[in-house]
């Protein structure tokens, strides 16, 4: 019997035309988004790693149940989308892990250690909340995800990193600097504005 015909994977637009959003219907990387620029990043993930083995694959972002895929300009969805979906399929059918080196695996984009006390430690645990809640899910919907990285206490500025199908894409820091700016500041006074960490 064929195991192929079994499973469905699902693909959408996201906000970049050079991105698309695959989703296989079942988790991809529940704990952690990862985000792979290059063969040699990819070789932590057996998936991934597939994935960079087809000819105009740029970046390849593993989300909580989705995997983006962001194409070299030259390259064309009608001719890169059903070798990437045979690959995923693939992948799944094999039953590999979607990691198999988490130590290789390039650690997530992490928020910056710093210990915040009374006050500001408040306003920042309230901007998490809101990020978490808020903004991460509406994020993934396109195919990516924000980080928090810090809070400048004396300019008001809050600093996040985009990944995934945001990271590169011209509307990303509009929508990073207008939705959020606006939800962080009507919910956290304290805050006067956004900015797009590294």
């Amino acid at each position: 019997r064929n195991r192929r015909n079994t499973m469905f994977i699902q693909t959408q637009p996201t906000p970049n035309p050079a991105t698309l959003k695959f989703l296989p219907g079942r988790d991809v990387s529940p704990a952690t988004p990862y985000e792979f620029v290059s063969l040699d990043e990819a070789a932590a993930s057996p998936l991934a790693s597939a994935l960079f083995g087809i000819n105009g694959v740029k970046t390849v972002f593993l989300g909580s149940d989705f995997v983006s895929i962001t194409k070299t300009d030259d390259a064309d969805w009608a001719v890169l989308k059903p070798q990437a979906l045979a690959a995923i399929m693939d992948h799944f059918v094999s039953g590999a892990p979607v990691i198999a080196d988490v130590a290789k695996a390039e650690a997530p984009a992490i928020e910056d250690d710093i210990a915040y006390d009374g006050e500001t430690a408040e306003i920042v645990a309230e901007i998490k909340e809101l990020i978490a809640t808020r903004v991460r899910p509406a994020v993934a919907n396109d195919g990516g995800d924000i980080i928090f990285k810090r809070f400048d206490v004396d300019t008001g500025i809050v600093h996040l990193s985009m990944r995934g199908a945001c990271s590169g894409c011209p509307s990303s820091t509009l929508t990073l600097k207008q939705g959020v700016e606006n939800l962080l500041r009507h919910y956290v006074p304290e805050v006067t504005a956004v900015e797009a960490a590294a």
